[in-house]
């Protein structure tokens, strides 16, 4: 009798836990409602079932029970019976048709983009996002893995015409437009991912080796997270990216802030000996050799890939750094940056790339072994000798400032860096950091890559 109770109680729960829930969709953001409704078509369906099977076992369990002195009571042996099993026959069809000719439907229309659609492209990779859209022509430029390079990390083929005028985005966010359709299409440089905005409703896998898509018309302005809902290595959890509603006046604003490919193209190299000039300002804490300077909290320079001080140079400059509480060393850097326009700040990366790369001094000491264990996750992005990787946007290293390291580290951990919703790769890491959790575990980290 308790089992039958017990059985009862399920039900009840499981039913009122469904409609009582504070978990359940996000408020949808696109045409495709359908999709929800054939989610709750497939629990109304199933949830039949497990009410109906649940309280029949409860029913067995009573009806059936063993009772003392009720006389020999013994089970019909019956190997078929026609009649029943046509009816459970019948009534499987029909739930299973119930839920598969609904989602055929959804599928039919998931697949057939509206006429005239304009399509996107968005790139997923190890661990972050990037995103073309077409320009005044409408049309997109071919495409090759083999072109992809740090200056055209898209691999537009620069003898298509058709490409000359794409938009480039190099960052994890996309602006959309309201009430306009889109067709996205998915392409990977590098592994399986899966492109997922839970608002829009629609997901698909990004393959490598070809094209997939989705399609989607965004109902209401407002910001959405994109995620990647594929396993694709150790920072799957991290590789976020974000979709930005606009309103038209909103959409044209952002859209004419990106650059084209032949305007990146055409950008002219950093001039070393322009930038030697500009560079006398950071020797007063950096060293005349960009080999830094612990007491004035300036890391070493010489050595560091020059996209990645670009990279940081403009989020000095635009507030991505040094602008969040905790910050307080990095807000030093802020009016420094903001001296340099982009020309000037070409010319000063280009100027530190000359300078000799020499290995920063050992200050700290810790847990070698121990570090190289850790080190192994840091690997993913950094390099197996901390080298530093542009693809996935993770700088050297090895025989850089050990307490410059240990301090971003803890920045990361403490929550002083990578807050900023641009951010996008500083946030990683301050996810990241997680796994080294205190100041002992930092300095044993860095003491291997001191080996470097």
């Amino acid at each position: 009798m308790a089992l039958a109770v017990a059985l009862v109680l399920l039900v009840l729960g499981t039913v009122a836990f469904h409609f009582l829930s504070p978990w359940w969709f996000t408020p949808i953001a696109s045409n495709w409602k359908m999709m929800d409704d054939t989610v709750n078509l497939t629990f109304i369906v199933t949830g039949i079932v497990f009410v109906a099977v649940n309280l029949f076992m409860a029913y067995a369990v009573v009806r059936y029970r063993h009772r003392q002195n009720a006389g020999e009571q013994r089970s019909e042996y019956k190997p078929e019976d026609r009649k029943l099993e046509w009816w459970l026959t019948i009534i499987t069809t029909v739930g299973v048709v119930a839920m598969l000719a609904p989602g055929l439907a959804v599928w039919a229309k998931f697949i057939t983009v509206p006429e005239g659609t304009p399509e996107i492209e968005a790139v997923g990779q190890q661990w972050t996002w990037s995103y073309r859209l077409p320009g005044a022509d409408g049309q997109l430029g071919t495409t090759s893995a083999s072109l992809v390079t740090v200056l055209n990390p898209l691999g537009i083929d620069p003898n298509d015409p058709k490409g000359q005028d794409d938009v480039l985005v190099d960052n994890p966010e996309l602006h959309l437009q309201v009430d306009q359709p889109v067709k996205v299409l998915l392409r990977s440089k590098d592994v399986l991912h899966n492109f997922t905005v839970p608002e829009f409703r629609v997901k698909m896998d990004l393959v490598p080796g070809m094209v997939t898509y989705i399609w989607l018309t965004p109902t209401r302005t407002g910001t959405f997270d994109v995620l990647c809902e594929e396993l694709c290595g150790v920072a799957h959890f991290a590789m976020r990216g974000r979709v930005v509603v606009d309103d038209s006046s909103a959409y044209s604003a952002w859209l004419d802030t990106q650059p084209t490919f032949a305007e990146a193209a055409a950008r002219p190299a950093g001039d070393a000996t322009a930038g030697q000039v500009h560079f006398a300002t950071c020797t007063a804490c950096h060293g005349a050799q960009g080999e830094g300077n612990e007491a004035l909290n300036a890391p070493k320079l010489a050595g560091q890939q020059d996209w990645y001080l670009a990279r940081q140079l403009n989020n000095f400059k635009s507030g991505v750094r040094g602008s969040q509480p905790g910050e307080t060393i990095a807000l030093q850097m802020v009016p420094m940056a903001q001296m340099l326009d982009d020309k000037a700040l070409r010319d000063v990366v280009a100027y530190i790339a000359t300078l000799p790369d020499e290995p920063a001094g050992q200050t700290l000491n810790g847990d070698v072994d121990r570090g190289r264990d850790l080190f192994v996750t840091c690997a993913h992005c950094h390099g197996e000798k901390g080298q530093g990787v542009w693809s996935t946007r993770a700088p050297r290293i090895a025989g850089m400032s050990d307490w410059y390291l240990v301090r971003q580290l803890e920045n990361f951990r403490k929550g002083n860096r990578g807050r900023h919703p641009q951010d996008f790769y500083g946030t990683q890491m301050a996810a990241l950091s997680k796994m080294v959790h205190d100041e002992q575990t930092e300095r044993d980290l860095v003491a291997y890559i001191n080996t470097l």
